[in-house]
């Protein structure tokens, strides 16, 4: 990798950081489109992998969203939430109160995380799709890969969905085109779509797939 390549990685890394900060540190939940109540689809996701309460799960991305709200009530014990934005983790523990001393959380760069153990579930709600360029998807895969030894779910934009998100833009994706990004690693087991209303009252039309680690 040429140092002038690299510099501008570093550059467009710190970009990233700088935003989703920006984001966390200036807006409330109702100000921003992906905010849900209750994450029903990721919920049914993971309860169909027939798991118990000690499966380690990692929610990439996870920000301040309420699926660990709803994993710890429900008596999962081992839960990980990883963003790159140490203001929405705060957001998250503040909202936890006690609760969040139950969490292993981590800030990182997903395309920079290093995981030093293995999860059962991988959930990834809406960080994938903001993954544009082929060093950045293949990173991102060369991960999960290594960390995963039980299933991974992700939900990204479909292709009826938005082209940008929070002024970012993202990739959508089709059915076909997520089961062979992953197909060396993973088979699918199902996928779905579903339209997410947003605070706004606008919808944005997601896709789901869960998938199996090839261990081979």
């Amino acid at each position: 990798m040429s140092h002038k390549f690299k510099t501008k990685e570093i550059a467009m890394k710190l970009d990233r950081k700088k935003h989703w900060e920006t984001v966390y540190e200036t807006k409330s939940p109702d100000q921003v489109s992906w905010t849900q109540e209750s994450p029903k689809t990721s919920l049914e996701f993971i309860h169909s992998f027939g798991l118990n309460k000690s499966a380690k799960i990692i929610d990439i991305g996870g920000g301040d969203s309420k699926l660990v709200d709803y994993l710890l009530d429900e008596g999962f014990e081992n839960v990980t939430v990883l963003d790159i934005s140490a203001k929405s983790l705060e957001k998250a523990k503040g909202r936890l109160g006690e609760k969040a001393n139950k969490v292993n959380w981590i800030v990182s760069d997903i395309t920079e995380f290093e995981p030093n153990m293995t999860f059962d579930v991988w959930h990834d709600r809406a960080t994938f799709h903001f993954l544009t360029t082929p060093e950045q998807i293949t990173k991102y895969i060369k991960t999960a890969r290594k960390s995963v030894n039980g299933f991974l779910t992700i939900g990204t934009f479909s292709k009826n969905g938005p082209e940008k998100c929070s002024g970012l833009e993202i990739k959508q994706y089709n059915e076909d085109e997520l089961t062979l990004k992953l197909k060396n690693g993973f088979d699918k087991i199902k996928c779905v779509t579903e339209d997410h209303l947003t605070p706004f009252d606008t919808t944005q039309n997601f896709l789901f797939c869960s998938f199996k680690r090839q261990l081979n």
